[in-house]
């Protein structure tokens, strides 16, 4: 009763019909498509390569920066435990 009923599937009869279609051949415009397409691959790799090594630097220049603070407060506490002495 409260169970709804499916419509039973027909059947399709099972026929195979190929068109062949013939393209009409496009104008070309005197230059070739295919460089542009690996110029711009080799563009995007170039800019992702030299992004990171930018990011990679500035790392490095970072940790250095804050070696080099911690290595200036290390010194100055003890030059000014000495001269208390």
């Amino acid at each position: 009763m409260f169970r709804p009923k499916l419509p039973d599937v027909p059947t399709l009869p099972t026929l195979t019909v190929t068109h062949q279609h013939m393209q009409a051949p496009t104008p070309s415009a005197g230059r070739p498509v295919a460089p542009y397409v690996g110029v711009g691959a080799g563009a995007v790799a170039a800019v992702v390569v030299v992004g990171i090594v930018l990011t990679a630097l500035l790392a490095a220049i970072a940790i250095s920066a804050v070696s080099v603070a911690i290595a200036a407060v290390v010194l100055r506490s003890l030059v000014s435990n000495a001269n208390k002495r």
